[in-house]
């Protein structure tokens, strides 16, 4: 008995959908079905070194730069998926003033097309870099320079975008320990930033480190590597007050990585490092600047080089980023600290030679009155930045470390850093603990001038604006969210 003949328009049907079927696998085996756009990366690099004779940051030591050790540098990664761009740049200097930041961020996205707020400039915040931010003084901001600076960013920023092509990008969490708690406690209640803890009257130390590293790495579609991004947390001051120009470790851990990748952008960024110092406070250890410098580079060089051997690659990572402009109050210093800090002004001005710790609250504290005196009202900028499975939350402080921690323990996220001076300066910004201590970063003045609350706002800000973002699958740019 034959079997009846189906008809003519089932065999049609049935071949439609052999061809769809066979359509759908091999986009999906291309990732053609996949609803993240594939992403697009650009990387540059500028040296941005100062002039010989030009003053060097330095709050408590005015004193010019004498040699150039090594080059200052901006390294950017940029990112795009077709929806969000986003640019970080790195650069080489102590931290820039946040209406300085905003003209170069500004002119940047003119030159690139990028959205001004989606251009993140951080700084690693070494002390062998050019007089940026007002804490001496005896030493003025070097104008000039940040107009050189702003020129070199926008080129930085145009090369960066030109040279945009679809890759991929992966990620490593390991550790490197380049950082100890600098605040020591002493029994009859004071704080205070550094100190010899081998006194009977030491206390303990008042708050935590981070020795977190993090690693990205950046390839084309080839499989070459372009770009390499790092983050660590710890204080770049080796060189601090020695009238030398230097990258400080982060330079010389650049200089290694190079080495190995070649010349390649590589980015350091820096962590919440307000109360973090490469000085073990309970360990003190005898070295030359130059042994400090390549033991510390080393370190944080080893371990990205031992994270890049591991690493899985996504040419697909959802992109997002959200920000907020944080409104909080300014600490302004008692009238009768203020009348006592005009006087020891007046003798450094009749030719008195008053530097370090005195001269620098003396200062601050006049300094602080004048700029924040008839308001007392501070705004920092707060990013978040999503790449695949990493959180970057950015703030423009020198952010103690435990809020550093606490943004981590409310991330969803499966490794989150912390990024420092960043988009701005807004000083030092305390704990409680710190604040009640006092000392140096505890007492009102210009760079530690933020209310007592203002980095649990900032805690509780980047918690809201990290679990939004990785809700909202679909990596839109959403800015200046969450005003109340």
């Amino acid at each position: 008995m034959k079997m009846k003949q189906q008809p003519r328009k089932n065999q049609n049907i049935s071949i439609v959908t052999l061809v769809m079927t066979a359509v759908w696998l091999l986009a999906i085996s291309s990732g053609q079905c996949d609803e993240t756009p594939a992403i697009k990366i650009g990387a540059a690099s500028k040296v941005i070194n100062n002039r010989i004779g030009s003053w060097v940051q330095g709050a408590g030591v005015p004193r010019k730069a004498t040699v150039q050790r090594d080059d200052l540098e901006a390294n950017g990664l940029y990112l795009s998926d077709g929806k969000t761009q986003i640019l970080i740049v790195s650069c080489d200097l102590v931290g820039l003033n946040s209406g300085h930041a905003k003209i170069i961020r500004e002119a940047m996205g003119e030159a690139t097309g990028i959205p001004p707020r989606n251009i993140l400039i951080t700084c690693t915040h070494t002390h062998g870099g050019p007089s940026l931010i007002k804490t001496n003084y005896l030493m003025p901001i070097d104008i000039a320079y940040v107009e050189q600076l702003q020129t070199w960013l926008v080129e930085l920023a145009k090369d960066a975008v030109q040279s945009a092509q679809p890759g991929k990008i992966g990620w490593g969490k390991g550790k490197a320990q380049i950082g100890y708690n600098r605040r020591l406690c002493w029994a009859d209640g004071t704080h205070t930033m550094h100190g010899n803890s081998s006194r009977k009257d030491f206390a303990g130390l008042e708050g935590p480190d981070d020795p977190q590293h993090l690693a990205i790495f950046a390839k084309d579609s080839k499989g070459k590597l372009i770009a390499v991004l790092h983050h660590n947390t710890t204080h770049p001051t080796i060189f601090y007050a020695a009238g030398v120009y230097s990258a400080d470790f982060p330079g010389e851990a650049r200089k290694i990585l190079r080495k190995e990748f070649g010349e390649i952008p590589v980015l350091y960024l820096n962590g919440a490092q307000g109360d973090i110092n490469i000085a073990n406070m309970l360990e003190r250890r005898k070295e030359s600047k130059e042994e400090q410098l390549e033991r510390i580079a080393s370190m944080t060089a080893d371990e990205t080089l031992r994270l890049y051997k591991n690493i899985t690659y996504h040419e697909r990572p959802v992109l997002g980023h959200l920000h907020k402009d944080l409104k909080v109050k300014v600490r302004l210093p008692k009238p009768e600290r203020l009348v006592e800090a005009r006087k020891v002004l007046k003798r450094i001005d009749a030719g008195e030679k008053i530097r370090g710790m005195k001269m620098i609250m003396a200062f601050g504290a006049v300094h602080l009155q004048k700029v924040y005196g008839e308001n007392p009202v501070d705004i920092l900028p707060i990013h978040t930045i999503r790449i695949g499975d990493v959180a970057l939350v950015s703030q423009p402080c020198e952010l103690y470390c435990q809020f550093g921690l606490d943004i981590k323990h409310r991330s969803p996220a499966l490794i989150t850093a912390v990024v420092g001076l960043a988009d701005g300066y807004g000083g030092y910004c305390p704990t409680i603990y710190g604040i009640l201590g006092g000392g140096y970063s505890g007492r009102p003045i210009y760079w530690t001038r933020l209310e007592s609350h203002a980095g649990y706002k900032m805690v509780e800000s980047a918690g809201r604006m990290l679990n939004g973002l990785w809700q909202d699958n679909s990596g839109e740019s959403t800015t200046n969210i969450d005003r109340k």
